[in-house]
């Protein structure tokens, strides 16, 4: 499988290597991925109802699609293989950070 050869190494940065990247990569979407993963190891800190966001910033909220895709470089970012600092209190699973790259590389609108 060439999407999970290329989704290890993290989210491909140039728009032939996107193309290839996406063109083998599963559908991962907000419905079948995002909304959940989101929820359960972001929301604690990231929701605009959170009691204590234990430091995270107001301006980051991820309570709908919306607000995800307004911060989806920044997700990129923290989730990349090179440099992941999110989330911080507990690691996801490999696949779950290469779903989320998939997500939002791929299938985000």
């Amino acid at each position: 499988m060439i999407w999970f050869l290329v989704a290890c190494d993290g989210a491909p940065s140039d728009s032939a290597e996107v193309d290839v990247f996406c063109d083998e990569a599963p559908v991962v979407t907000w419905d079948n991925f995002g909304q959940a993963i989101l929820t359960e190891h972001c929301q604690s800190c990231h929701a605009s109802t959170a009691l204590d966001r234990f430091g995270a910033p107001e301006s980051i909220a991820f309570d709908t699609l919306a607000q995800a895709l307004a911060l989806k470089d920044r997700i990129l970012a923290v989730t990349d293989p090179e440099g992941r600092s999110m989330p911080p209190a507990v690691a996801l699973e490999e696949i779950d950070y290469i779903r989320l790259q998939i997500w939002l590389t791929c299938w985000a609108e």
